[in-house]
């Protein structure tokens, strides 16, 4: 059996910021990252958008502002990011303090999904030469925490200490390890939406601000804007019983004039806990996910503006030259309705959102503007941790989206600092 003082499972900014701490720590210890993709997955590989000003990331149960603070300051220490300059912020502050609304002002950086891929690389090379040892399509199937190792579908691994830390996508994977190791969880808060798409034009708030973060009453806010070279994208989830579904999300490409293609999309959510009786969230979210697959044909919903405050579905012929004035970038989509697979009451949050958002930026209402759904973010995992850096049982430890630990790159590389501190006194 190969053994290691240090398993680290997910090469994500969670994995790679602990990584990183460990060998500044102890330069002596063995380390190995595994990830069941053939590439190193993570937010990074998806626009590379990265906010540095609390609680941007930071889920309130995890963190204090003077916490985060003191990591962020770690993080910024070595990523060392090009913040991007802001203007005209007042304006849209006090346009949004009037309707009850706030806009938050984040220190930002965009490397897009091309400068992501690069980062990823310099770093995985780095840390290979530092002698970390990187192993790429090998899934991790079960831990024995007694004995102090894991089955892959290539081996046994042993280990002193391990860290978990899948992201997003391995929420189920999270809850089975959990249950094999005894470990009381939570699963009842996630975010629903739609993403929106329009001209530049029509949201011109990109021009001074490039991800800005809009928070809207009822728990609604705007999230992961991406303008200029701007796509609509769609992630596959799969269920238990092997349905499929797809949520959709967004990128952008590094700033290029001459491969601008004059969009914007944007998130909106809502987040939605559960309370009693308890129920999945990741469940919830599955239904809400083949219920949208159902009805577009295997596919993502889409709707023009126009269309829905029409009350009237979008067709293929809606998606044309004339008034509705630009295509989808997503196309691999189906124009629908998408008031038949949103529940109501979250519909109502959203619209009531996007007409806020409309009177503080005038235009983003246009009738051409799309309506894409589902957006689902499923991170709401809720361990029962033992300490602060979160440990859930003896020698394991979890960081990362997936854990609840954070949400988006630098909470999660915050979190995987944080654990690594941990794992070093467990050392």
């Amino acid at each position: 059996m190969d053994r290691y003082d240090v398993v680290i499972v997910g090469t994500g900014p969670a994995g790679m910021g602990a990584a990183f701490s460990l060998l500044d720590k102890r330069k002596d210890i063995s380390i190995l990252m595994i990830d069941k993709a053939p590439v190193s997955t993570g937010g990074m590989r998806n626009d590379c958008k990265m906010n540095f000003t609390f609680p941007i990331g930071f889920p309130f149960e995890y963190w204090t502002k003077e916490s985060a603070d003191r990591y962020l300051e770690e993080v910024k220490a070595f990523l060392k990011p090009d913040i991007l300059p802001k203007s005209n912020i007042s304006t849209y502050q006090t346009r949004a303090e009037k309707l009850g609304c706030s806009l938050l002002e984040i220190q930002q950086t965009h490397l897009g999904t091309d400068g992501g891929l690069r980062l990823i690389q310099k770093l995985l090379t780095e840390l290979q030469e530092k002698g970390v040892e990187l192993s790429l399509r090998e899934e991790m199937l079960s831990i024995n925490n007694e004995q102090r190792f894991i089955t892959t579908d290539l081996r046994e691994i042993g280990y002193k200490t391990i860290l978990i830390a899948p992201g997003r996508h391995g929420f189920h994977f999270l809850q089975e390890v959990m249950q094999q190791l005894g470990v009381r969880y939570m699963d009842n808060i996630l975010d629903v939406g739609i993403r929106v798409e329009t001209r530049i034009e029509h949201y011109p708030i990109v021009r001074d601000y490039y991800d800005p973060k809009f928070y809207f009453p009822e728990k609604v806010r705007t999230f992961c804007t991406n303008s200029g070279n701007a796509h609509v994208v769609k992630e596959k989830y799969v269920t238990e019983r092997g349905d499929i579904w797809y949520s959709v999300n967004g990128h952008a490409y590094a700033a290029d004039e001459s491969r601008n293609n004059g969009l914007v999309n944007f998130a909106i959510l809502k987040t939605v806990r559960f309370t009693e009786p308890l129920a999945s969230g990741q469940e919830f979210a599955e239904h809400l996910g083949v219920m949208a697959a159902l009805m577009g044909g295997g596919k993502p919903l889409m709707q023009r503006v126009g269309d829905f405050r029409m009350g009237k579905r979008s067709k293929v012929a809606t998606f044309n030259d004339d008034l509705y004035d630009f295509q989808p970038s997503l196309k691999d989509c189906c124009p629908s309705d998408i008031s038949l697979a949103m529940p109501s009451k979250i519909l109502r949050y959203i619209w009531s959102g996007m007409k806020k958002l409309d009177t503080i930026i005038p235009g983003i209402l246009h009738p051409s503007t799309i309506m894409y759904y589902p957006e689902i973010k499923l991170y709401a995992n809720k361990p029962e941790y033992k300490d602060e850096h979160f440990q859930v049982a003896d020698s394991v430890y979890f960081a990362g989206d997936g854990a609840g630990t954070s949400r988006g790159i630098t909470g999660a590389w915050a979190s995987g600092i944080r654990a690594s501190e941990g794992m070093v006194e467990h050392l």
